[in-house]
């Protein structure tokens, strides 16, 4: 297999067409070998547009999320950063490139290894993957920038309550087969302002609870 002209196929035919144009992201893509978040038999579907099996009935985002989350956040040199559910520890890869630390949180332990060993074989010191439930509202630090690789059905208000002022969190809403994208900006203490992006789906994230739905 051609490592290289797969990855500029991921790039050209998946990434670019669904409005990743950030020329930083574009290099960040060329330059985090995805490959290596993954295992040696799944290396060769790395870079395809699909979801593959990690940990626990978790799957892996397809790479053209994950471009467009890093877009969406811009995160900057002096931005903490919070990555609400592990992956393959991809993501949170990309990102640390960008900002001065990040946290990656979860709740399964299958899931904060895999993330954990996948980083620290490929060097990142600015990376954190620990094991806790970021949707619980619970005194926590703060952040410039949440991620959530997971849907939720609707957004817990202690999450958005994380964001610093000028903050921003990408965050998937909504319950299969409708849902969106949304960047969610802390303007003030009190005023946050959402952007709807795009429609897409993304497995729900591992502990956000299912809402009821009544039929009469």
């Amino acid at each position: 297999m051609d490592i290289a002209l797969a990855r500029f196929n991921m790039i050209e035919q998946q990434i670019r067409p669904t409005d990743v144009s950030s020329s930083e992201v574009l290099e960040l893509l060329n330059q985090v070998k995805r490959e290596d978040f993954f295992t040696t038999a799944q290396q060769s579907l790395a870079f395809s547009d699909t979801s593959l099996p990690l940990k626990s009935g978790v799957f892996s985002l397809p790479p053209k999320i994950e471009a467009r989350m890093v877009q969406e956040v811009a995160a900057k040199e002096t931005d903490s950063v919070l990555v609400v559910g592990a992956d393959s520890g991809y993501l949170a890869a990309l990102l640390a490139h960008q900002a001065r630390y990040v946290t990656v949180m979860d709740v399964l332990p299958e899931l904060v290894h895999l993330a954990k060993n996948n980083l620290s074989k490929n060097a990142y010191t600015n990376v954190d993957v620990v094991l806790g439930d970021a949707l619980q509202n619970q005194p926590s630090p703060t952040y410039d920038v949440i991620v959530v690789t997971g849907s939720l059905e609707a957004l817990p208000e202690g999450l958005q309550e994380q964001l610093n002022v000028g903050g921003r969190m990408f965050v998937v809403i909504g319950a299969a087969p409708v849902m969106t994208a949304h960047l969610i900006s802390r303007e003030s203490e009190l005023f946050f302002n959402t952007k709807k992006l795009f429609e897409t789906f993304v497995p729900r994230l591992s502990q956000a609870a299912v809402a009821s739905h009544f039929t009469l």
